[in-house]
């Protein structure tokens, strides 16, 4: 199955490549916003998407165009992320093409989902929290990804 995660770098990216191993026999891509990331990834596909974020309001429709053109490009079959902008710029476009959607929202949301995880549970197909107490009947969790 084509598989294409997204994250952000920092923390977001450190949890996503914490699920490589779930999808050890799948085609997985990755799609991210640093440029040095790709010599950490050879035996995968890397695509490189501007960053952009609530306080860059004019970056995000950039971001979402960029994200799209390559969804659009490749027609995963399923799209996982853990945020943040990138990540819900690519479960809206995995909607338009019938992917299925994966949202996780980022461990140091302990007090409350993120502003994307928020926007992300009306667009994808699942959405987990990696707090027990942030669980509601749209936002599931089933443990963390760091321990």
């Amino acid at each position: 199955m084509k598989i294409l995660a997204i994250a952000s770098e920092g923390g977001h990216w450190v949890q996503l490549l914490r699920l490589t191993p779930a999808f050890k026999d799948q085609e997985l891509s990755f799609m991210s916003t640093n440029p040095d990331i790709s010599a950490t990834l050879k035996d995968y596909t890397y695509y490189r998407v501007p960053d952009a974020n609530q306080q860059t309001k004019l970056k995000l429709i950039s971001c979402f165009f960029h994200v799209a053109w390559i969804v659009f490009k490749q027609r995963p079959k399923a799209i996982i992320t853990t945020g943040a902008a990138p990540g819900l710029m690519g479960i809206i476009a995995g909607r338009l093409i019938g992917a299925k959607t994966i949202w996780i929202d980022s461990i140091a949301n302990a007090e409350h989902i993120s502003l994307s995880g928020k926007i992300a549970k009306y667009f994808a197909d699942r959405v987990y929290t990696q707090w027990a107490n942030l669980a509601t009947n749209k936002i599931f969790y089933k443990g963390n990804v760091l321990s």
